[in-house]
């Protein structure tokens, strides 16, 4: 029988809701204050959840030090402290908007390319606060 586990780490980083080929107006306008400089900061939370089989010998769908080491990796150490819109390739200018839903999607990526055989990634929610959060599944 499949059990899921999730784990939440936390991260801050800084971005800004901004497109190099629009106007400052027309960014302001689609934005609102997000596309303002020189950006704003979040403590996101990020819930990475994985399913599978219990280990026979451990009870556990996936070894605790080996998933830590996984999101410190890909989450905590990459994101934290960082202006995703400079410091990350993905949001550089002209590339995606470091939403909380992009940030899951390619999270989402990262995460599931390092998990061990049989287990699967579900879930990955990046929330941004109390009030606003992004899920990506994987499902198209």
């Amino acid at each position: 029988m499949p059990v899921s586990l999730t784990r939440t780490v936390g991260v801050r980083a800084t971005h800004r809701y901004f497109k190099p080929q629009w106007s400052a107006e027309e960014n302001r306008r689609r934005f609102g204050w997000t596309a303002d400089e020189p950006g704003h900061a979040h403590d996101y939370r990020v819930s990475v959840t994985v399913t599978g089989p219990l280990d026979p010998e451990t009870d556990m769908v996936v070894d605790l030090s080996l998933f830590d080491r996984i999101l410190a990796d890909e989450v905590t150490t990459p994101f934290d402290g960082k202006y995703l819109n400079l410091d990350l390739p993905e949001f550089a200018a002209g590339g995606a908007l470091p939403t909380c839903e992009a940030l899951a999607r390619l999270l989402f990526g990262r995460i599931a390319a390092r998990l061990p055989p049989g287990v699967t990634l579900a879930r990955v929610r990046v929330a941004e606060d109390a009030s606003l959060h992004a899920d990506c599944t994987g499902e198209t």
